[in-house]
């Protein structure tokens, strides 16, 4: 069973709405990033990087949330173009500017705005500028379609959709009123079924922190612990479908 590493992060969120839109059996595993449970050696050998997500599949191992989504697309032919078709340059272009713009903006935007120990205006202009800017990209696309790729629901429109939920985190609350286009596509995609199912991911790793702090003791195994923060019985972790 492909083994999926994850907290309630966006970008592990997109790879959960991937294998619940696929019915992709699969065992949640989560990793407390708060804790620093990323850094730990058996995490490591996973992903170098120490982020989340990661899946193990077999004896293939992937990390970073769209290498996952290509993978998972490839592996099951579902949610992508045909092979050979035209739009397969266009998935890969999309993909890319999520990966390398609207994620890294967006991340740093909200780090800078609700984290950062101190107010840096430089910063918080800056990373809010771009974050503005690969979202409005976004939203004049959609104002022209009703998907990323036309009239066909894709990896990109779920690898688009980790971030896109958070832009009154990213932006500000009235952020929304600059990007209808994009809210439109959010809000379709946020009302599927198995959206509703990955979104269950933030609140689970809320509960996975407190009964952590409750069950972290060394009469437990490590089994035991996963076992009671997923809401399994001990030595067993959660298994989806």
């Amino acid at each position: 069973m492909l083994k999926f590493y994850f907290s309630g992060a966006p970008n592990p969120t997109k790879v959960a709405l991937f294998l619940e839109e696929a019915g992709i059996p699969y065992e949640a595993i989560p990793v407390d990033t708060r804790k620093g449970e990323q850094h730990k050696p058996d995490y490591l050998a996973i992903n170098p990087n120490a982020k989340v997500p990661a899946i193990v599949d077999g004896d293939v191992t992937v990390f970073d949330s769209n290498a996952i989504l290509l993978y998972l697309g490839e592996k099951t032919g579902k949610f992508m173009p045909p092979p050979g078709d035209k739009m397969r340059g266009e998935l890969l272009s999309w993909m890319m500017f999520i990966a390398s713009g609207v994620g890294p903006y967006a991340g740093q935007s909200v780090h800078f705005r609700m984290y950062a120990p101190e107010k840096n205006e430089y910063a918080l202009n800056r990373y809010a500028f771009e974050a503005q800017r690969h979202f409005g990209i976004i939203d004049a696309r959609l104002a022209k379609q009703k998907y990323m790729l036309g009239d066909t629901y894709t990896i990109v429109d779920m690898a688009l959709w980790g971030w896109a939920r958070a832009v009154p985190l990213v932006l500000g609350e009235t952020a929304w009123a600059k990007f209808p286009n994009l809210k439109r596509l959010v809000d379709e995609i946020s009302a599927r079924p198995a959206a509703q199912k990955a979104a269950t991911l933030k609140d689970m790793g809320r509960t996975m922190t407190a009964l952590k702090e409750r069950f972290s003791g060394p009469c437990l195994s490590r089994e035991s612990r996963v076992g009671a923060l997923i809401g399994s019985p001990p030595a067993a972790s959660s298994r989806h479908r």
